[in-house]
Protein backbone atom coordinates (compact mmCIF):
# COMPACT_ATOMS: atom_id res chain seq x y z
CA UNK A 1 0.00 0.00 0.00
CA UNK A 2 2.84 2.22 0.82
CA UNK A 3 4.36 1.47 -2.68
CA UNK A 4 0.81 2.19 -4.01
CA UNK A 5 0.75 5.93 -2.28
CA UNK A 6 4.19 6.56 -3.73
CA UNK A 7 4.04 6.10 -7.11
CA UNK A 8 0.59 8.64 -6.95
CA UNK A 9 0.69 10.85 -9.49
CA UNK A 10 0.54 14.18 -8.38
CA UNK A 11 -2.61 16.32 -9.79
CA UNK A 12 -2.02 19.77 -9.31
CA UNK A 13 -3.34 23.53 -11.02
CA UNK A 14 -1.46 25.52 -7.91
CA UNK A 15 1.10 28.23 -8.49
CA UNK A 16 4.47 28.29 -8.25
CA UNK A 17 4.40 29.57 -4.67
CA UNK A 18 1.71 27.52 -3.70
CA UNK A 19 4.27 24.53 -4.34
CA UNK A 20 6.73 26.16 -2.72
CA UNK A 21 4.33 26.42 0.25
CA UNK A 22 3.43 22.99 -0.04
CA UNK A 23 7.43 21.94 -0.11
CA UNK A 24 8.04 23.45 3.08
CA UNK A 25 4.65 22.29 5.05
CA UNK A 26 6.02 18.78 3.94
CA UNK A 27 9.51 19.04 6.06
CA UNK A 28 10.20 18.63 9.25
CA UNK A 29 9.36 21.88 11.88
CA UNK A 30 12.83 21.93 12.90
CA UNK A 31 13.92 22.65 9.02
CA UNK A 32 15.58 19.66 7.96
CA UNK A 33 13.94 16.95 4.98
CA UNK A 34 11.54 14.12 6.47
CA UNK A 35 13.49 11.23 7.03
CA UNK A 36 12.53 7.88 6.66
CA UNK A 37 12.18 6.37 10.08
CA UNK A 38 10.15 9.73 10.70
CA UNK A 39 7.74 9.15 7.72
CA UNK A 40 6.80 5.98 8.78
CA UNK A 41 6.08 7.20 12.53
CA UNK A 42 3.64 9.41 11.43
CA UNK A 43 1.92 6.97 9.18
CA UNK A 44 1.50 4.69 11.77
CA UNK A 45 0.29 7.67 13.95
CA UNK A 46 -2.32 8.51 11.64
CA UNK A 47 -3.41 4.86 11.42
CA UNK A 48 -3.26 4.17 15.15
CA UNK A 49 -5.38 7.46 15.52
CA UNK A 50 -7.96 6.82 12.96
CA UNK A 51 -8.93 3.74 14.10
CA UNK A 52 -9.59 5.26 17.75
CA UNK A 53 -12.19 8.17 16.32
CA UNK A 54 -15.16 6.22 16.35
CA UNK A 55 -15.01 3.11 18.78
CA UNK A 56 -16.08 5.49 21.82
CA UNK A 57 -19.53 6.50 19.52
CA UNK A 58 -20.15 2.55 17.95
CA UNK A 59 -19.36 0.41 20.92
CA UNK A 60 -21.92 2.29 22.56
CA UNK A 61 -24.05 2.04 20.19
CA UNK A 62 -24.24 -1.92 20.26
CA UNK A 63 -24.98 -1.65 23.74
CA UNK A 64 -27.11 1.07 23.84
CA UNK A 65 -30.18 -0.67 25.00
CA UNK A 66 -27.87 -2.45 27.98
CA UNK A 67 -26.51 0.93 28.95
CA UNK A 68 -29.93 2.42 28.91
CA UNK A 69 -31.14 -0.02 31.35
CA UNK A 70 -28.06 0.26 33.68
CA UNK A 71 -28.36 3.75 34.11
CA UNK A 72 -31.93 4.00 33.60
CA UNK A 73 -32.10 6.20 30.94
CA UNK A 74 -35.20 6.78 28.99
CA UNK A 75 -35.80 7.43 24.87
CA UNK A 76 -35.25 11.07 25.08
CA UNK A 77 -32.27 11.29 27.27
CA UNK A 78 -30.78 8.67 24.97
CA UNK A 79 -31.52 10.45 22.07
CA UNK A 80 -29.22 12.51 24.13
CA UNK A 81 -26.72 10.37 25.04
CA UNK A 82 -26.46 10.30 20.63
CA UNK A 83 -26.17 13.90 19.96
CA UNK A 84 -23.31 14.31 22.97
CA UNK A 85 -20.73 13.63 19.83
CA UNK A 86 -21.63 16.23 17.37
CA UNK A 87 -21.82 18.72 20.14
CA UNK A 88 -18.64 17.66 21.16
CA UNK A 89 -17.05 17.62 17.99
CA UNK A 90 -18.39 21.39 16.95
CA UNK A 91 -17.48 22.72 20.20
CA UNK A 92 -13.65 21.53 21.12
CA UNK A 93 -12.94 20.73 17.12
CA UNK A 94 -12.93 24.85 16.99
CA UNK A 95 -10.17 25.21 19.00
CA UNK A 96 -7.79 22.43 17.36
CA UNK A 97 -5.98 25.14 14.71
CA UNK A 98 -5.06 27.29 17.88
CA UNK A 99 -3.96 24.55 19.80
CA UNK A 100 -1.61 23.34 17.43
CA UNK A 101 -0.15 27.12 16.72
CA UNK A 102 0.59 26.68 20.17
CA UNK A 103 1.89 23.61 21.12
CA UNK A 104 1.64 21.66 17.16
CA UNK A 105 -0.40 19.75 15.34
CA UNK A 106 1.68 16.58 16.70
CA UNK A 107 1.24 17.06 20.57
CA UNK A 108 -2.09 18.29 20.04
CA UNK A 109 -3.59 15.01 18.70
CA UNK A 110 -0.70 13.08 21.14
CA UNK A 111 -3.07 14.64 23.92
CA UNK A 112 -5.91 14.14 22.46
CA UNK A 113 -5.27 10.28 22.30
CA UNK A 114 -4.67 10.28 26.05
CA UNK A 115 -7.89 11.66 26.38
CA UNK A 116 -9.36 9.00 24.38
CA UNK A 117 -8.05 6.65 26.45
CA UNK A 118 -8.82 8.32 29.91
CA UNK A 119 -12.46 9.12 28.88
CA UNK A 120 -13.06 5.09 27.75
CA UNK A 121 -11.83 4.27 30.59
CA UNK A 122 -13.36 6.33 33.43
CA UNK A 123 -16.94 6.48 31.85
CA UNK A 124 -18.32 2.93 32.41
CA UNK A 125 -17.52 2.99 36.22
CA UNK A 126 -18.09 6.94 36.89
CA UNK A 127 -22.18 6.28 38.18
CA UNK A 128 -25.05 7.47 37.27
CA UNK A 129 -26.13 9.69 33.58
CA UNK A 130 -24.40 12.34 34.30
CA UNK A 131 -20.96 11.37 34.94
CA UNK A 132 -20.95 8.83 32.25
CA UNK A 133 -22.20 12.05 30.01
CA UNK A 134 -18.87 13.84 31.22
CA UNK A 135 -16.29 11.40 30.81
CA UNK A 136 -17.73 10.45 27.12
CA UNK A 137 -17.67 14.38 26.87
CA UNK A 138 -13.56 13.94 27.56
CA UNK A 139 -12.98 11.18 25.14
CA UNK A 140 -15.04 12.91 22.57
CA UNK A 141 -12.98 16.16 23.47
CA UNK A 142 -10.14 14.15 22.49
CA UNK A 143 -11.52 12.96 19.29
CA UNK A 144 -12.73 16.41 18.40
CA UNK A 145 -9.52 18.22 17.61
CA UNK A 146 -7.45 15.10 16.28
CA UNK A 147 -10.67 15.22 13.52
CA UNK A 148 -9.75 18.61 12.62
CA UNK A 149 -6.23 17.99 12.68
CA UNK A 150 -5.68 14.82 10.18
CA UNK A 151 -6.28 17.15 7.43
CA UNK A 152 -3.85 19.32 8.43
CA UNK A 153 -1.37 16.30 9.19
CA UNK A 154 -2.13 14.82 5.57
CA UNK A 155 -1.98 18.51 3.95
CA UNK A 156 1.79 19.22 5.69
CA UNK A 157 3.12 15.94 5.66
CA UNK A 158 2.08 14.62 2.07
CA UNK A 159 1.42 17.44 0.10
CA UNK A 160 1.47 15.37 -3.03
CA UNK A 161 -0.37 12.35 -1.64
CA UNK A 162 -3.56 13.72 -0.10
CA UNK A 163 -6.19 11.45 -1.93
CA UNK A 164 -3.89 8.39 -0.55
CA UNK A 165 -3.33 9.46 2.68
CA UNK A 166 -6.61 10.89 3.44
CA UNK A 167 -7.86 7.10 1.83
CA UNK A 168 -5.28 5.29 4.22
CA UNK A 169 -6.60 7.28 7.60
CA UNK A 170 -10.31 7.05 6.18
CA UNK A 171 -9.84 3.40 5.71
CA UNK A 172 -8.47 3.38 9.67
CA UNK A 173 -11.21 4.90 10.84
CA UNK A 174 -13.79 2.88 8.91
CA UNK A 175 -11.91 -0.02 9.87
CA UNK A 176 -11.75 0.95 13.32
CA UNK A 177 -15.68 2.03 13.64
CA UNK A 178 -16.89 -1.81 12.59
CA UNK A 179 -14.50 -3.48 14.48
CA UNK A 180 -16.18 -1.73 17.94
CA UNK A 181 -19.33 -2.47 16.31
CA UNK A 182 -19.13 -6.16 15.28
CA UNK A 183 -16.99 -7.26 18.44
CA UNK A 184 -18.03 -5.19 21.14
CA UNK A 185 -20.92 -7.29 22.05
CA UNK A 186 -18.96 -10.56 21.76
CA UNK A 187 -16.32 -9.07 23.87
CA UNK A 188 -18.93 -8.37 26.36
CA UNK A 189 -20.11 -11.82 26.29
CA UNK A 190 -16.55 -13.01 26.70
CA UNK A 191 -15.86 -10.90 29.57
CA UNK A 192 -18.74 -11.75 31.89
CA UNK A 193 -21.40 -9.92 30.33
CA UNK A 194 -20.81 -6.93 31.82
CA UNK A 195 -21.41 -3.94 29.65
CA UNK A 196 -18.96 -1.52 31.43
CA UNK A 197 -15.55 -3.72 30.86
CA UNK A 198 -17.25 -3.93 27.17
CA UNK A 199 -17.13 -0.96 27.03
CA UNK A 200 -13.87 0.39 29.32
CA UNK A 201 -11.37 -2.45 26.98
CA UNK A 202 -11.33 -0.02 23.99
CA UNK A 203 -9.01 2.47 26.64
CA UNK A 204 -6.18 0.17 25.81
CA UNK A 205 -6.27 0.83 21.98
CA UNK A 206 -6.63 4.32 22.66
CA UNK A 207 -3.38 4.10 24.89
CA UNK A 208 -1.42 1.97 22.04
CA UNK A 209 -2.19 5.64 19.93
CA UNK A 210 -0.36 7.75 21.70
CA UNK A 211 3.08 6.27 21.41
CA UNK A 212 4.02 7.17 18.03
CA UNK A 213 2.89 10.66 18.61
CA UNK A 214 5.54 11.35 21.91
CA UNK A 215 8.44 11.98 19.72
CA UNK A 216 6.49 14.93 17.90
CA UNK A 217 5.70 16.94 21.66
CA UNK A 218 8.72 18.99 20.48
CA UNK A 219 6.69 20.40 17.82
CA UNK A 220 5.82 22.95 20.17
CA UNK A 221 8.64 25.45 19.72
CA UNK A 222 7.94 25.62 16.05
CA UNK A 223 4.39 25.98 17.24
CA UNK A 224 5.57 29.02 18.87
CA UNK A 225 7.21 30.53 15.98
CA UNK A 226 4.13 29.79 13.55
CA UNK A 227 1.94 31.78 16.31
CA UNK A 228 4.29 34.87 16.03
CA UNK A 229 4.52 34.64 12.32
CA UNK A 230 1.09 34.37 12.06
CA UNK A 231 0.67 37.20 14.74
CA UNK A 232 2.41 39.44 13.13
CA UNK A 233 0.72 38.68 9.94
CA UNK A 234 -2.98 39.43 11.45
CA UNK A 235 -1.37 42.87 12.73
CA UNK A 236 -0.35 44.00 9.47
CA UNK A 237 -3.09 42.98 8.29
CA UNK A 238 -0.96 41.13 5.65
CA UNK A 239 -0.34 37.26 5.31
CA UNK A 240 2.27 35.42 6.45
CA UNK A 241 5.66 35.63 4.48
CA UNK A 242 6.17 32.03 4.39
CA UNK A 243 2.17 31.51 3.21
CA UNK A 244 1.70 29.48 6.94
CA UNK A 245 -0.99 31.85 8.34
CA UNK A 246 -2.57 33.83 5.79
CA UNK A 247 -5.30 36.31 6.61
CA UNK A 248 -8.31 34.64 5.83
CA UNK A 249 -11.68 35.49 6.00
CA UNK A 250 -13.38 31.85 5.85
CA UNK A 251 -17.13 33.06 6.13
CA UNK A 252 -16.93 34.51 2.68
CA UNK A 253 -16.50 31.52 0.88
CA UNK A 254 -19.78 29.87 -0.68
CA UNK A 255 -17.93 26.96 -1.09
CA UNK A 256 -16.44 26.62 2.53
CA UNK A 257 -20.45 27.00 3.44
CA UNK A 258 -21.47 24.46 1.19
CA UNK A 259 -19.21 21.91 2.20
CA UNK A 260 -19.94 22.62 6.56
CA UNK A 261 -23.49 22.08 5.69
CA UNK A 262 -23.02 18.76 3.42
CA UNK A 263 -20.34 18.07 6.60
CA UNK A 264 -23.18 18.45 8.63
CA UNK A 265 -25.61 16.55 7.04
CA UNK A 266 -23.34 13.69 6.59
CA UNK A 267 -22.64 13.36 9.99
CA UNK A 268 -26.03 13.78 10.73
CA UNK A 269 -26.86 10.57 9.09
CA UNK A 270 -23.62 8.79 10.26
CA UNK A 271 -24.92 9.28 13.99
CA UNK A 272 -28.24 8.47 13.62
CA UNK A 273 -26.73 5.28 11.87
CA UNK A 274 -24.33 4.19 14.37
CA UNK A 275 -26.58 5.53 17.68
CA UNK A 276 -29.66 4.03 16.33
CA UNK A 277 -29.45 1.18 13.61
CA UNK A 278 -28.74 -1.46 15.75
CA UNK A 279 -31.96 -0.76 17.74
CA UNK A 280 -33.98 -0.44 14.71
CA UNK A 281 -33.04 -3.96 13.77
CA UNK A 282 -33.37 -5.43 17.40
CA UNK A 283 -37.42 -3.71 17.58
CA UNK A 284 -37.56 -5.51 14.00
CA UNK A 285 -36.87 -8.85 15.51
CA UNK A 286 -33.34 -9.54 14.78
CA UNK A 287 -31.15 -10.96 17.72
CA UNK A 288 -28.79 -8.19 19.11
CA UNK A 289 -25.26 -9.93 17.99
CA UNK A 290 -26.94 -9.98 14.33
CA UNK A 291 -28.30 -6.28 14.91
CA UNK A 292 -24.62 -5.57 16.07
CA UNK A 293 -23.04 -7.29 13.11
CA UNK A 294 -25.39 -5.71 10.69
CA UNK A 295 -24.19 -2.22 12.06
CA UNK A 296 -20.54 -3.88 11.70
CA UNK A 297 -21.11 -4.36 8.38
CA UNK A 298 -22.77 -0.79 7.53
CA UNK A 299 -19.16 0.44 8.96
CA UNK A 300 -16.84 -1.75 7.39
CA UNK A 301 -18.34 -1.14 4.16
CA UNK A 302 -15.83 2.28 4.63
CA UNK A 303 -12.64 0.37 5.14
CA UNK A 304 -12.50 -0.52 1.02
CA UNK A 305 -14.37 2.12 -0.62
CA UNK A 306 -12.67 5.17 2.06
CA UNK A 307 -9.39 4.36 -0.04
CA UNK A 308 -10.74 4.22 -3.13
CA UNK A 309 -13.05 7.56 -3.10
CA UNK A 310 -10.56 10.10 -1.89
CA UNK A 311 -8.25 8.22 -4.79
CA UNK A 312 -10.93 9.06 -7.30
CA UNK A 313 -12.26 12.19 -6.20
CA UNK A 314 -8.76 14.01 -6.36
CA UNK A 315 -8.82 12.47 -10.35
CA UNK A 316 -12.39 14.40 -10.70
CA UNK A 317 -12.43 18.16 -11.77
CA UNK A 318 -15.92 17.79 -10.07
CA UNK A 319 -16.92 15.67 -7.30
CA UNK A 320 -20.43 16.15 -7.46
CA UNK A 321 -21.05 12.53 -9.37
CA UNK A 322 -19.66 10.80 -6.05
CA UNK A 323 -22.19 13.08 -4.05
CA UNK A 324 -24.73 11.71 -6.24
CA UNK A 325 -24.30 8.10 -5.93
CA UNK A 326 -23.49 8.55 -2.31
CA UNK A 327 -26.75 9.89 -1.66
CA UNK A 328 -29.00 7.83 -4.05
CA UNK A 329 -27.81 4.52 -1.88
CA UNK A 330 -28.90 6.26 1.18
CA UNK A 331 -32.51 6.91 -0.10
CA UNK A 332 -32.29 3.04 -0.95
CA UNK A 333 -31.34 1.94 2.08
CA UNK A 334 -33.71 4.29 4.33
CA UNK A 335 -36.37 2.93 1.80
CA UNK A 336 -35.60 -0.23 2.81
CA UNK A 337 -35.49 0.06 6.38
CA UNK A 338 -39.25 1.41 6.18
CA UNK A 339 -40.58 -1.57 4.15
CA UNK A 340 -38.51 -4.59 5.48
CA UNK A 341 -36.26 -3.89 8.18
CA UNK A 342 -35.80 -7.25 8.98
CA UNK A 343 -36.44 -9.35 5.71
CA UNK A 344 -33.55 -6.84 3.61
CA UNK A 345 -31.44 -6.33 6.24
CA UNK A 346 -28.06 -7.50 4.76
CA UNK A 347 -28.86 -5.38 1.73
CA UNK A 348 -30.03 -2.04 3.36
CA UNK A 349 -26.55 -2.31 5.53
CA UNK A 350 -24.77 -2.68 2.92
CA UNK A 351 -26.95 0.24 0.90
CA UNK A 352 -25.90 2.46 4.19
CA UNK A 353 -22.78 1.52 4.63
CA UNK A 354 -21.90 2.95 0.87
CA UNK A 355 -23.80 6.00 1.90
CA UNK A 356 -21.81 7.13 4.74
CA UNK A 357 -18.54 7.00 2.59
CA UNK A 358 -19.29 10.54 2.38
CA UNK A 359 -17.40 11.37 5.54
CA UNK A 360 -13.99 10.80 3.46
CA UNK A 361 -14.95 12.52 0.50
CA UNK A 362 -15.92 15.46 2.93
CA UNK A 363 -12.39 15.04 4.57
CA UNK A 364 -10.99 14.55 1.16
CA UNK A 365 -13.19 17.98 -0.34
CA UNK A 366 -11.41 19.67 2.56
CA UNK A 367 -7.95 18.95 1.36
CA UNK A 368 -8.99 19.99 -2.47
CA UNK A 369 -10.82 23.29 -1.57
CA UNK A 370 -7.65 24.88 -0.06
CA UNK A 371 -4.39 25.53 -1.31
CA UNK A 372 -2.12 26.01 1.65
CA UNK A 373 -1.40 24.56 4.90
CA UNK A 374 -3.19 26.81 6.78
CA UNK A 375 -5.89 26.77 4.58
CA UNK A 376 -6.87 23.99 4.95
CA UNK A 377 -6.56 23.86 8.96
CA UNK A 378 -9.47 26.86 8.68
CA UNK A 379 -11.26 25.31 6.38
CA UNK A 380 -11.27 21.50 8.09
CA UNK A 381 -12.38 23.60 11.42
CA UNK A 382 -14.86 25.50 10.18
CA UNK A 383 -16.49 22.88 7.90
CA UNK A 384 -16.19 20.17 10.78
CA UNK A 385 -17.30 22.41 13.76
CA UNK A 386 -19.84 24.08 12.09
CA UNK A 387 -20.73 20.78 10.34
CA UNK A 388 -21.28 18.86 13.79
CA UNK A 389 -23.71 22.23 15.29
CA UNK A 390 -25.98 21.19 12.14
CA UNK A 391 -25.74 17.57 13.16
CA UNK A 392 -26.78 18.05 16.66
CA UNK A 393 -30.24 18.03 16.59
CA UNK A 394 -30.44 15.06 14.56
CA UNK A 395 -29.78 12.09 16.72
CA UNK A 396 -31.93 13.82 19.51
CA UNK A 397 -34.87 14.43 17.52
CA UNK A 398 -34.92 10.67 16.27
CA UNK A 399 -34.84 9.70 19.76
CA UNK A 400 -37.95 11.77 21.03
CA UNK A 401 -39.88 10.85 17.36
CA UNK A 402 -39.33 6.98 18.50
CA UNK A 403 -40.20 7.60 21.72
CA UNK A 404 -43.17 9.45 21.03
CA UNK A 405 -44.89 7.92 17.39
CA UNK A 406 -43.85 4.82 19.16
CA UNK A 407 -42.13 3.12 16.10
CA UNK A 408 -39.54 3.93 13.48
CA UNK A 409 -41.64 4.93 10.69
CA UNK A 410 -41.18 9.24 11.54
CA UNK A 411 -37.30 8.94 11.87
CA UNK A 412 -36.70 6.64 9.18
CA UNK A 413 -39.17 9.53 7.10
CA UNK A 414 -36.60 12.10 8.40
CA UNK A 415 -32.91 10.41 7.72
CA UNK A 416 -34.51 10.19 4.00
CA UNK A 417 -35.56 13.67 3.73
CA UNK A 418 -32.32 15.28 4.88
CA UNK A 419 -30.88 13.04 2.36
CA UNK A 420 -31.58 15.58 -0.13
CA UNK A 421 -30.04 18.83 0.39
CA UNK A 422 -26.94 16.79 1.81
CA UNK A 423 -27.32 15.56 -1.79
CA UNK A 424 -27.40 19.23 -3.32
CA UNK A 425 -24.72 21.08 -0.89
CA UNK A 426 -22.47 18.01 -1.59
CA UNK A 427 -22.68 19.02 -5.52
CA UNK A 428 -21.98 22.75 -4.61
CA UNK A 429 -19.11 21.69 -2.43
CA UNK A 430 -17.86 19.46 -5.11
CA UNK A 431 -17.11 22.45 -7.50
CA UNK A 432 -13.75 22.95 -8.92
CA UNK A 433 -12.69 26.55 -6.57
CA UNK A 434 -10.69 27.47 -3.44
CA UNK A 435 -11.71 28.87 -0.14
CA UNK A 436 -8.57 31.59 -0.54
CA UNK A 437 -9.56 32.74 -3.87
CA UNK A 438 -13.58 33.18 -2.85
CA UNK A 439 -12.64 34.89 0.88
CA UNK A 440 -10.18 37.70 -1.10
CA UNK A 441 -13.04 38.89 -3.52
Amino acid sequence: MMGLMASEETRTTRSTTAGTSAAHDAREPGGTGTRTWTTRLIVLGIVLSALNLRPAITSLGALLEEVRDGLGMSGSVAGLLTSVPPLCFAVFGVTAPRLARRFGAGAVVCAGMAAIATGLLVRPYAGGTAGFLAASALALMGIAVSNVLMPVIVKRWFPDRVGSMTGLYSMALALGTSAAAAVTVPLTGVLGGNWQSGLAVWAALAAAAVLPWLPFVRERAAGAGERGTARAARGSGRSAPDGTAPVLRITRSRTAWALAVFFGLQATAAYITMGWMAQIFRDAGVPAGTAGLLLAVTMVMGVPLAFVIPRLATRLPHQGPIVLALGLCGLAGYAGLYLAPAGGAWAWALLLGVSNCAFPLALTMVGMRARTGAGVSQLSAFAQSTGYLISIPGPLLVGVLYQHSGGWGLPIALMAGLMIPQMLMGVLAGRDRTVEDEAAR
